[in-house]
């Protein structure tokens, strides 16, 4: 019988550099090939046994995971955040693709869901459409910081209106500032309309989605935060349960404590108050909190969430908290229909999340 193999790859642009180790954690190949499908596929092709290969999110690991998920056992696309353990000791190339091969082996890597074909081009063009609202975004506040740096108050939005242009830039006096401001209005006008087209396909990509139809009965679930929820989440099965979706969307509070044990009698007791902070668990999908506390924004002050949250409050619960507690709620629901493929139902929200 053979025995089972481990492969870590540190990917780069052009080469990836490979160690394979056996299930006694020997050393048995050491190698770099080039980034092409074909090197890629001769190198696996050439081992035996079963092989489990591992390397990390990049650019260039969604190709990477097509080209060989179908060749080897297991493939295991992990988290770059949560490889401390490779900073520890030599840092190279080779170095690298070893702790990676020992950390597979031991069973010590969690790795990063790669979705169902069905939404692929959603998932583009969310990105899509989410660079460029950041793009949109960074150039606002760049052309309000020039104002700024004369001591001119930029109150709303009307900086950025065509119709009120020439009297914002009438105002800076020096042509070098006022030259900068003029290209970053020239680069808003260009992102405008590049950001609608987006949008457009975005949304009519979304509509051959049934669940982004369920999603949408929910308040405060528009046709872009459904699309970005079915483009990220993909399969609500992703998650047995809505503590599992609240880690992944940052809405989990982690407790972080010391000196929990002191010694009493020559034995050490457990505190009764130990030194503890909570806090929500910052290593999730940024996109994903935006959207679900997006939705407890926009939803804490019109019904069916306004009863909700004055309830929290009225038992004492912080303004905060009842906005974080209603984002988990509207989480928990949007998990819960989406399972069922029921619509939501207002009559239900009262029950205890």
């Amino acid at each position: 019988m053979k025995r089972d193999q481990y492969m870590g790859m540190d990917v780069h642009q052009a080469t990836t550099v490979v160690a394979v180790v056996d299930a006694d954690g020997k050393v048995i190949l050491e190698t770099a090939v080039a980034t092409k499908e074909s090197s890629i596929i001769r190198l696996v092709e050439s081992l035996s046994g079963p092989l489990h290969v591992t390397f990390e999110e990049t650019t260039q690991s969604a190709w990477l995971y097509d080209v060989i998920r179908s060749l080897v056992a297991e493939v295991v696309v992990c988290d770059p955040r949560r490889n401390e353990l490779l900073r520890e000791g030599s840092k190279n190339d080779k170095a690298d693709a070893r702790k990676l091969a020992e950390l597979l082996r031991a069973g010590m890597l969690r790795g990063i869901y790669h979705g169902h074909e069905g939404t692929r081009r959603l998932k583009q063009l969310v990105r899509g459409y989410q660079t460029l609202s950041g793009d949109m975004q960074r150039t606002m506040v760049r052309l309000k910081a020039i104002y700024r740096e004369c001591g001119i108050v930029t109150p709303g939005r009307g900086v950025y209106q065509e119709q009120q242009r020439e009297q914002w830039l009438a105002k800076l006096v020096e042509p070098g500032r006022r030259q900068r401001a003029e290209w970053l209005y020239g680069q808003l006008d260009h992102l405008r309309p590049l950001r609608q087209q987006a949008k457009h396909a975005m949304v009519a990509e979304c509509r051959r989605h049934r669940a982004v139809g369920l999603l949408r009965t929910i308040p405060q679930l528009g046709w872009i935060r459904a699309a970005v929820l079915v483009a990220i989440i993909d399969t609500p099965y992703r998650f047995r349960t809505r503590h599992q979706l609240w880690s992944y969307s940052g809405l989990a509070v982690v407790t972080h404590m010391s000196s929990e044990y002191e010694i009493r009698d020559g034995r050490p007791v457990r505190r009764r108050k130990p030194i503890a902070t909570r806090g929500l668990n910052r290593n999730c999908n940024r996109h994903m909190k935006e959207v679900f506390m997006g939705a407890a924004t926009g939803g804490r002050h019109r019904e069916p969430f306004q009863s909700f949250v004055q309830g929290l409050e009225e038992r004492g619960i912080r303004k905060e908290m009842a906005k974080l507690t209603l984002a988990r709620k509207i989480a928990a629901v949007t998990l819960s229909i989406w399972k069922k493929g029921e619509p939501f139902d207002p009559k239900k929200l009262t029950k205890t999340t």
